[in-house]
Order: C-alpha cells, then structure tokens, then sequence
C-alpha cells in the first residue's frame, strides 16, 4: 500500500506549498521511490478551464485532457512523470459528483451532509491515484489553514491518517517567517498561530517548512521546534533560492526527504544527488543573455504563461544561454513598430489566448518576425495569428482571419470543424489533450524532434482551415505536420526563414529542465544565431533602448478588459492558452 504526505499551508498564499512538494517528489524519486503528486483546490469551479488568468494564471493541461492546476506543471516538470485529470480535485468537481450520486439515489435516501459524505469523496480521489506502481503519493491542499473553504480538505485528511495507519501518513505544513525591517527581526508568530490553527482541525504537523527570505538560525528553529511540538530536525527552513531548480538540494540539507522517510518508517533508501546536482551546476552556468519577446494579452500575470516561461528557460538551460523575457502587450504592439523595442529581440513568442483582444497585436508581430527574419514560435492561438498575416501580406486576402475573432471574415483561414458547428455546448468543441501528428520528412520540425511521429497536448476549438491549404505551400508556408488522417493541420513552418515556426499544439507542457522542448530548443538556438550575427555597434544601442523600455513604466490593461473576456461566454476565456 502506498504511503501519503500531505502539504497543507498557513499564514499567506504563494509561499511555494507546489514547489515544496515538486522538490520533495523529486527527492525521494532520486532514492529510487515511484513517486505521484496530487493537488486539492478548495474553490467552488469544477476547474480551472473557464477561470480568468488573472485570477488563477495558467490551465495546465494533462496528457488525458484534463484541465487542471498550475503546479501540476511543477509536478511533471521537477518528477518527470505525466499526470493524469485524477491529479487535480476541486471543490467543485467533488461536490459535483456527490450531488450526482444522491440523485442516482445512491446513499439510498440518508441526508447528504460534509461529514461523511463530501469528506469520503474527497478521501475517494486521493486512492485515485494511489494504485499499486507508486510507492509514495503526494497531496498539496490548495489555500490557507483558516480558509473557510478548506475545512472539508482538512477534515478528509485528518481521517485519512486514522483509515490508512499512523506510520503510512505524515503531514508537512508550510509556513511564513517574515522579516520585520524596523526591528530587524525574524519573527515566528505567525508559524506558531497557523500551526496553532491547523491543531485545532485535528492535524498536527511531523515537519514544518519555514519560507523565509534570508536562511533562520538554529535558536529560531529551536523556538519554532518547542512551541508547535516538532522535533528539532523537522523544524526545515526553506530561504529563497537563486531558481526554483535548486530548491530540492536546499530542502535536502535540511533534512526534509530523510525526515519524511523517518515518519513512515521508510529508511534505508540511500540517495544519489549527482545527476540533480549536474542540473542546477548547469542552471547556473547558463549566463549568455538571449532577448525573448512574449506577446501576449495577460502579460500583467506571468503566471498565466508559466509552462511557456519554464520552456524557454529550459531551452536556455540547454544552450548555456540566461533567456530574458520581454513582456510585450499584445495590444501595444502596433503601437511599437515604429519603435526600437521590438528590434532588439533576438525572437518572438507568441502564445495562446481566448477572444479577439490582442489578435491584431499578434498578427502585427508575426509580420515584424516574418520581414525582419527574426525568430519565431507560435503556440496554438498564435499559429492562428502567424497564419492570418501570411494570409493578408503574402496570399493578398484582405481582412483574412480566424472566424473567432471575425465571424463576417471572407477568408476565414481558420475556422472551425464542419462536424463541430452544430455542437452548441462550447466545451464540446474543444480538442484535450494528448493529439498525434505525422511530420513532414525534411522539415525543421522534423528535425527538430528527429522522429517522424509525435505527440503533443491540445487546448483549442479552432483549426487551420484546409480549403487554403494548397494556396499556403504553393506560396512557400509549409504544413509540416498533420494529423494521421491528415484532415487537420498541425505545425506549419517557413522553409526560406531562420525560424518562423507555429504548431496547433501546447508543446509547452512537456518541457523539462532536464530536456528542454525542441521546439523551445530551436528557437533558442536561432536567436542565439540571430544574436550573433547583429553587428555589436547595433547590439549596443538595442540594449540601451531595451534596457530603457524595460526602466519605463509598463502599460497596464484595464481590468475590465480581462473581466470582459472571461465574462464573455467563451469557456476557458481568460486562461492564457486556447
């Protein structure tokens, strides 16, 4: 039976409760444990797929389709294991399915109340993922203790040591020890009130993770160790880091792998660090500065395009090369033109998004990439970008454009499915998940993944309209993927560019630090191409003005913008990837 570790949270949001359990998944994988990760979210949505990207950042999405949580990237991308729909449980989808089961009649007419019935279903989900090739299962509980929403999670787990035994169950909590300036103290109050807190649900915690901007001294821990009733080697502090990466060898030292294996009697698997090691030695190498421009409409959020950030940074980490991102609104990019600001990239990203905000921006810096020869990647929304400006500036089709964001367009390049237009639910028009494509031989995609057969996760409803396609090649825009039916386009490149480059999928989502994405690779590598070849005068003068737009203050979007797209019938509007 696989043992749990649960990661609860107190005193603030963000304090890392996904990257504490990514580093510990990671740690006691390199013991050469079969590890899982789950995550509990207490907000009432089913999911996140309809949330807008200010309030939740990115969907990330499973191999299945699910639509799930953000650090489930984390999870995949520090455990290197693909996660399934069953990793990501809200409050929503539980009390969804247990409403179901009471009008099947299936608790036989007993009133339906938290206590048993939403806890057992919240206990249901964690033996989900708990089958017999995982030796440990780790669950994060979404929130704050103190959170009204969270008590049911709570409750759940409280019981879930006393079903599965003492010895298969430990629970790390993760806590805030500020620093207060004026009296230049570190301060453990507010852990000792949130563990306080959690007692009082029943839950007392076997280690304590303490999040802190510089390393607390032992007296500290010995403080925090004697008023929340920990040992003093549970007590583990985790100060900033240099990047995220280096987070499993600081928990390391601290004790937390060899702790948690102490409290559910799993001693005796030794742990080989070489290889992580190597990584972050490789991370922090990695020094030679590449200009990335990100256009998007949720630039305000950079976690609404966090899967594309960590790819770029993983393709970095591959070349030697520290990517810098410019955060460019989408809308201010015609604006821009006239400017330095988009000169001094080394390439362009454009990613994905829902509604028609931004898609003129989008289609503007496809054509600066195109004409200028700068490098170039789009992620599904912005292959519908890249394909609409080829369409008007190379094809000669005026107005061309994705019949989403101009249903009255005379050249609709892309378009909806015709077996989809009568599906009036919106939802049922999406193409989830994991999708296969047969690469055109020769290609820069081909090479790219050097195989001619992949598969890549899909978030999007429209596709490449097929009634243009011979128009497109005949003009030089290669589809150099299609699916096996060969009935949808799903990569299309410039043979005649440097890296221009666009695929229907999220290739975002399979990106390792470990083994950067080779789209992501690629891009990384042509920019670097790009970048040498720009004369050094020219170099310096871009820098100075990039150096400058970066100083200036950037323009916020009103938030009624955002507001209007999630607000605008069109599910999964807000989320940052189509």
């Amino acid at each position: 039976m696989p043992k749990h570790i649960f990661v609860t949270g107190g005193v603030a949001s963000s304090l890392g409760k996904g990257l504490t359990a990514s580093s510990l998944g990671r740690l006691l994988k390199l013991r050469g444990l079969r590890v899982t990760l789950q995550k509990l979210d207490p907000y009432i949505n089913v999911d996140p797929g309809t949330m807008n990207p200010y309030e939740h950042g990115e969907v990330f999405v499973t191999d299945d389709g699910g639509e799930t949580d953000l650090d489930l990237g984390h999870y995949e991308r520090f455990i290197d294991e693909n996660l399934t729909r069953d990793s990501n449980a809200t409050t929503g989808s539980i009390y969804q399915s247990v409403l179901a089961a009471e009008r099947r009649g299936d608790y036989l007419g007993k009133t339906v109340q938290v206590i048993p019935h939403i806890t057992d279903e919240i206990k249901r989900r964690i033996h989900r993922v708990a089958t017999d090739d995982v030796d440990v299962v780790i669950t994060e509980v979404g929130g704050t203790v103190g959170d009204i929403e969270i008590l049911p999670f709570l409750e759940a787990i409280r019981q879930f040591r006393k079903d599965a035994g003492r010895d298969n169950v430990a629970y790390i909590h993760v806590t805030l020890v500020p620093f207060i300036g004026p009296s230049s103290e570190q301060k453990t109050k507010p852990t000792q009130h949130s563990v306080t807190e959690l007692r009082s649900r029943g839950i007392q915690p076997d280690l304590i993770v303490c999040r802190s901007e510089a390393p607390i001294n032992e007296d500290l821990k010995n403080k925090i160790s004697n008023l929340c009733d920990v040992p003093d080697n549970a007590v583990i502090n985790a100060a900033d880091a240099r990047n995220i990466y280096e987070l499993p060898l600081i928990l390391h030292d601290e004790g937390l792998d060899t702790v948690a294996l102490d409290v559910l009697r799993m001693e005796g698997h030794d742990i080989d660090l070489t290889y992580w090691q190597q990584l972050v030695d490789r991370v922090e190498a990695s020094t030679l500065p590449v200009r990335i421009g990100l256009i998007g409409k949720y630039v305000q959020l950079p976690d609404a395009y966090l899967s594309v950030v960590e790819a770029l940074k993983h393709a970095g980490f591959h070349h030697g090369a520290r990517v810098e991102i410019d955060w460019i609104q989408a809308e201010d990019v015609e604006g821009l033109l006239a400017s330095d600001r988009l000169r001094h990239l080394d390439a362009i990203v454009i990613p994905g998004g829902f509604g028609s905000r931004g898609f003129e921006g989008k289609i503007a810096a496809a054509r600066f990439a195109r004409e200028e020869g700068v490098p170039c990647l789009g992620l599904c929304l912005g292959l519908h970008a890249m394909t609409s400006e080829f369409a008007r500036n190379v094809l000669g089709l005026p107005g061309a454009s994705s019949s989403e964001m101009d249903p009255s367009t005379k050249y609709p390049v892309i378009d909806l499915m015709h077996d989809q237009r009568d599906i009036t639910d919106m939802g049922g028009t999406m193409r989830l998940g994991a999708y296969y494509a047969v690469l055109e031989p020769g290609s820069k995609v081909a090479t790219a993944y050097g195989e001619p057969v992949v598969s890549e996760r899909h978030r999007h409803r429209y596709e490449f309209n097929p009634k243009f396609r011979t128009r497109f090649e005949e003009a030089g825009l290669l589809c150099s993927g299609t699916s096996p039916d060969k009935r949808l386009v799903e990569f299309i490149e410039l043979t005649d560019h440097p890296y221009w480059v666009a695929t229907q999928a999220h290739p975002e989502f399979k990106s390792r630090p470990d083994r950067a994405h080779p789209l992501f690779r690629d891009l990384v590598g042509a920019a670097l191409a790009h970048r040498d070849a720009t004369p050094p005068g020219l170099r310096r003068m871009l820098d100075e003005a990039a150096t400058e737009a970066a100083d200036a203050p950037r323009s916020v979007v009103a938030e009624a913008a955002a507001t209007s797209d999630a607000a605008s019938g069109n599910p999964g509007a807000g989320d940052g990837s189509p």
